[in-house]
């Protein structure tokens, strides 16, 4: 691994982690309408995986989806104005926080309902061989996913047909409020349902950036090279609660503390050092994060609101809004 690679993989994941921050003093301001699924702690997941597919990959996330459109390369600026309903957020103002997307750069949606995208990953990854482009799809999806019927409805078609799909479980312990644990018959929500549809199921330490690189980048050779989907498992920790409401009182404190003490920054910096990196380099790289950061939220508070007939642009892939028979 060579150290500068790191050093990008952390700077993109404290820009990251710096957004979401700025997401949450928005919205405690009151400039963020609707609620937000914050994914402090999930950084390394979005970044070590992106970095193994190709710009024409395409990818699909949840409503907690900021690290995983960012990773894909929607801007700071584009994300937070789109949490604000400004003219120049990344969806116009039509997705909000819940359903960032970005098409042109692979990024083609987060999703409210949990679950939903997985067989619409299984979809784009089935047009992908049969056009021959040799393109993969990934469904980035939480733990509480792997308890849907469309969980395992997509993961026995992508079986089936031999689709160039990667399932990635972002583990973070809680269904929302609920242990996954305690309502699930398995340990391992994703890794271990994978052998019952005859693909591999790997588990990965989700918050070491490095780790999830490499195991995704062979699950996304093996996909493109026509051998099958394949179910990585991220085990990782979100370090706010559910969504804003939620003071996640719930946890033992013990456990935060030990996942707070596996931050992915913190073990991406540890590497970096152990690579040669010197403290002023990765202090550089948070400086320059948190500039650009700051920079995008005083650039998407000035921005202009937007424009209520926005909303009837777009609907239909021509651009148009009126209802077809």
């Amino acid at each position: 691994m060579a150290t500068s690679t790191l050093l990008d993989w952390y700077e993109q994941m404290a820009v990251i982690r710096a957004t979401e921050k700025a997401a949450h003093d928005l919205f405690m301001r009151g400039l963020v309408k609707g609620t937000t699924h914050l994914a402090a702690g999930h950084e390394a997941v979005a970044v070590g995986a992106s970095a193994a597919l190709r710009p024409d990959d395409y990818v699909f996330a949840t409503y907690r989806g900021h690290h995983h459109a960012m990773a894909r390369g929607a801007s700071p600026e584009g994300c937070l104005a789109e949490l604000m309903q400004k003219s120049t957020g990344v969806c116009k103002a039509k997705g909000g926080s819940m359903h960032l997307t970005q098409a042109d750069h692979g990024m083609l949606g987060s999703y409210a309902i949990v679950g939903a995208h997985l067989p619409m990953a299984a979809g784009a990854a089935w047009s992908a061989k049969l056009r021959g482009t040799s393109q993969v799809a990934v469904a980035f999806f939480g733990d509480g996913a792997t308890n849907i019927g469309a969980f395992h409805e997509a993961l026995n078609l992508a079986a089936v047909w031999k689709l160039p799909v990667v399932f990635v479980c972002e583990n973070n312990r809680y269904m929302e409020y609920t242990p996954i644990a305690s309502v699930t018959s398995v340990a391992n929500p994703a890794a271990d349902r994978a052998a019952a549809n005859g693909m591999p199921g790997v588990l990965v330490d989700g918050n070491d950036v490095v780790a999830v690189h490499d195991m995704m980048s062979e699950a996304v050779r093996r996909a493109r090279a026509g051998e099958g989907p394949a179910v990585i498992e991220a085990l990782t920790y979100r370090h706010f609660g559910h969504s804003r409401t939620d003071p996640a009182t719930y946890r033992p404190q013990e456990e935060v503390d030990e996942w707070l003490a596996r931050d992915p920054l913190l073990v991406a910096r540890a590497r970096l050092l152990e690579l040669g990196a010197t403290e002023a380099d990765v202090d550089a790289a948070d400086a320059r994060a948190a500039e650009v950061v700051a920079a995008a939220s005083r650039a998407a508070q000035a921005a202009p609101a937007a424009d209520p007939d926005e909303a009837f642009t777009d609907v239909w892939a021509d651009g148009g809004w009126s209802w077809r028979t």
